[in-house]
């Protein structure tokens, strides 16, 4: 019997034969639900499935691998000499390996030596304009661009930029040639297919897929990182190739790998398309990278760290220092600063505003809020153009105040008024005043946070009060014990260089 066995009974008690897939009883109305899904399932397959999984790539393949570009590179790298022949004693048995290496005819001249590297790129304007990573061109004397139909012509490099790991080159072709188009990398989600194409191990034209694994991957490579990170397979000669979405827009330039054996593991990590395109676009037309500049330098914003500012739970940047004659400067933003907004975009880790900071207009009048002795306060600033020089940080709270006073010990620290005697000891600048640690306790919280002979003590507290005698810092952490604080907020200056820290009150007196 194939079918279910129907009684004399009411429509509602069907009965099904142990044989059936389950023996149950069911009413008509949720079987004619069940049938009307499985029907779904089986005569739509298009369009449930499809969006799913992919039937295949090769349609996509097809369209895109024209734009995908090799590239060559060569240069001389030049020996600094032959080196000085070891004097061996008469028949010493290396006698023979010597003359043979430092006077034989490879070694004569001295000649130069010539290495070539190869990488990946793609296409994206049709007059022949290349978008390639720096480090695939890096050094190099003379570019190659191998097109899908093996022509090769030679490139120029248009510009650079090493902070972000672009770069663009122009080759000149007697047709129009075939590109691709950036696609918005912020509409992308982790477990969305992805495809790249590239020139691994010199294979050239070679296509793989995978999904988005993660994003805003941090892996150490610079001040901008916000990888995007997806198992397709991406080798040695992949970077600077496109990787794409379904819809054949470039979200990503595929750049590096995690690769303990030199392979592909399935992690590999691309410059998203939201940070990629608009340096691109910027060396296109100046020849460099135009990025927004603040002129701070941050620090992470720990747990402890909010607590002793009195803020309600870890976020924004922290302002170490501010650089001279720069926009935060002029904007009179703080060492001691918390960014927690800036141009309207909230600042959950420190790590995001360099990244914001960068993608906004040079020139842009803007709004930044900080939070400063317990308040949020908003201040303007007008961005500047990242400058080529490295700028000065500069302290903006050095106490003129010279006079002597007597040592005390804090939270494990040995704290005195500057002097020209510890002048001397430290080598400090005549300039430089204030209170200085000159001994540390190795058990003491100050150790743990790195704070060591020669540290100067700018501010402390959540008001970050400006201090400038050890007897002020010893009465300001009395009253924070009165108050029952856990932390207490101090900016630091250590080699010239402020940092914030929160020193536990649970410490040595």
């Amino acid at each position: 019997m194939i079918g279910p066995v129907i009684s004399k009974a009411k429509c509602k008690d069907f009965i099904y034969p142990e044989n059936s897939f389950c023996n149950f009883r069911k009413s008509c109305k949720r079987t004619l639900i069940l049938f009307l899904i499985f029907a779904g399932l089986f005569l739509f397959p298009s369009g449930v499935f499809s969006r799913v999984v992919p039937t295949s790539f090769a349609d996509l393949a097809e369209r895109l691998l024209p734009a995908v570009v090799n590239i060559s590179t060569s240069q001389t790298i030049k020996r600094e000499g032959k080196g000085e022949r070891p004097q061996l004693p008469p028949g010493h048995p290396f006698e023979e390996f010597f003359e043979k290496f430092f006077d034989g005819p490879q070694r004569r001249g001295s000649p130069n030596r010539r290495i070539t590297s190869l990488g990946s790129g793609f296409i994206i304007d049709p007059t022949g304009i290349v978008g390639t990573n720096n480090h695939v061109i890096k050094g190099a004397e003379k570019i190659t661009v191998v097109l899908q139909d093996h022509t090769r012509l030679e490139a120029k490099l248009i510009g650079r930029d090493a902070k972000t790991d672009l770069a663009v080159l122009r080759v000149k072709a007697e047709k129009k040639l075939p590109f691709v188009e950036f696609g918005n990398s912020d509409k992308s989600r982790v477990g969305d297919w992805v495809v790249a194409i590239g020139n691994p191990f010199g294979l050239g034209g070679t296509v793989t897929a995978g999904i988005i694994s993660a994003r805003g991957r941090d892996i150490g490579a610079g001040t901008y990182d916000d990888f995007i990170q997806s198992d397709a397979s991406i080798n040695k000669g992949n970077s600077g190739g496109p990787m794409f979405n379904m819809k054949g827009e470039v979200i990503g330039i595929n750049t590096a790998i995690y690769s303990p054996s030199g392979g592909s593991v399935g992690i590999g990590f691309a410059i998203p398309t939201k940070l990629a395109s608009p340096i691109i676009k910027q060396i296109k037309k100046f020849g460099r990278a135009r990025r927004g500049w603040l002129g701070v330098r941050i620090q992470m914003v720990t747990k402890a760290l909010a607590e002793s500012l009195g803020l309600e739970k870890a976020r924004g940047a922290l302002v170490a220092g501010v650089s001279k004659d720069g926009p935060a400067e002029k904007a009179k933003i703080q060492a001691g600063d918390v960014i927690l907004n800036f141009d309207g975009k909230p600042i959950k880790e420190m790590r995001a505003l360099p990244r914001i900071v960068a993608e906004t207009d040079v020139g842009k009048f803007l709004r930044v809020e900080v939070w400063r002795k317990g308040k949020l306060i908003t201040l303007f600033a007008k961005l500047g153009e990242y400058p080529q020089e490295p700028k000065v940080f500069v302290n903006q709270d050095s106490s003129k105040n010279g006079a002597n006073t007597v040592s005390q010990k804090v939270l494990g620290m040995s704290l005195s008024k500057i002097n020209d005697r510890l002048r001397s000891r430290f080598k400090l600048d005549k300039e430089v005043n204030g209170v200085i640690v000159t001994m540390v306790d190795s058990q003491s919280a100050a150790a743990r946070k790195n704070i060591r002979p020669g540290s100067i003590i700018r501010k402390i507290g959540s008001d970050q009060k400006l201090v400038r005698t050890p007897e002020e810092i010893k009465g300001i952490v009395l009253e924070a014990r009165k108050a029952k604080l856990k932390n207490l907020f101090f900016l630091i200056e250590i080699g010239g260089q402020s940092l914030g820290v929160a020193l536990s009150l649970q410490g040595k007196r």
